[in-house]
C-alpha cells in the first residue's frame, strides 16, 4: 500500500464573486503517481484538518507553493494558519515535512529567517552550488541560514534554495517546483523519495 502524503493547496479569490476557493496544480498528480505515493488533499480550513491530522494515518507533509505568506502582503491568512499547525504537528509526531517553494517560505518564517525580496527569480532557471540547475518562481527568499536551520544548497546570487534543521532532521525545504518539470525528473523523484522513505 502507498503511503500517504498531506498537500496543502493554494487560496484563490474568484474576482467577479469574491469567492475564496482552494486549488492545487494537477501537475502534483503526475508528480505523486511518478513518486509512488497517495496523496491526502488539504482544504485550508484548519477544523478540517485537525479532524484529518486526527482520525487520517499519514506518512508525511508536503507545503506546496502559491500565495504570499500574509507578513509579506498575502491573502491567505487561513493558509498561513494550516500551514503552521501541521509544521507543530510534524515536529511533535517526527512526521517528515517537506516545503515546496511558499513552503520553504514558511518554514523560514516560523524558524525565525526573514525573508526579502529578490530579483531575477521568476520564472528562469539557475544552477546551484550543488550542481543541479532548478527553475524558480519566487519573488520573496533568504539570504541567510542561521539555526536551528542549515542550508542545502545556494542560487549563484546567495540567495537560499534548500534548507534542513538541526534538531529535526524529518523537516526539509526547496524553493524550486519539482512538480513543474513534466515528465518528472528522475533526481527529483529519488529526493522526494529519500525523504518520504517511498
Amino acid at each position: 500500500m502507498s503511503k500517504q502524503i498531506a498537500i496543502t493547496q493554494r487560496v484563490q479569490v474568484v474576482e467577479q464573486t469574491g469567492e475564496r476557493r482552494d486549488a492545487l496544480s494537477q501537475e502534483w498528480a503526475v508528480f505523486a503517481q511518478a513518486c509512488g505515493f497517495c496523496p491526502v488533499i488539504l482544504p485550508n480550513h484548519l477544523p478540517t484538518v485537525k479532524q484529518i491530522l486526527s482520525q487520517t494515518p499519514l506518512d508525511g507533509i508536503l507545503l506546496t507553493g502559491g500565495n504570499d505568506l500574509s507578513a509579506y502582503g498575502g491573502d491567505a491568512p487561513e493558509r498561513d494558519e494550516v500551514e503552521e499547525v501541521l509544521i507543530a504537528w510534524s515536529i511533535e509526531n517526527r512526521v517528515p515535512l517537506l516545503g515546496v517553494c511558499r513552503g520553504m517560505q514558511m518554514l523560514l518564517s516560523v524558524f525565525g529567517v526573514p525573508l526579502r525580496r529578490v530579483s531575477g527569480h521568476i520564472r528562469v532557471e539557475h544552477p546551484l552550488d550543488n550542481g543541479d540547475t532548478v527553475n524558480s518562481y519566487h519573488g520573496w527568499g533568504a539570504t541567510a541560514c542561521p539555526p536551528p536551520l542549515y542550508p542545502r544548497a545556494w542560487g549563484p546570487d546567495g540567495v537560499l534554495e534548500a534548507v534542513g534543521h538541526r534538531a529535526y532532521p524529518w523537516i526539509h525545504g526547496i524553493m524550486w517546483h519539482p512538480e513543474r518539470y513534466l515528465p518528472p525528473r528522475p533526481r527529483d523523484v529519488g529526493w522526494i523519495k529519500e525523504v518520504f522513505t517511498l
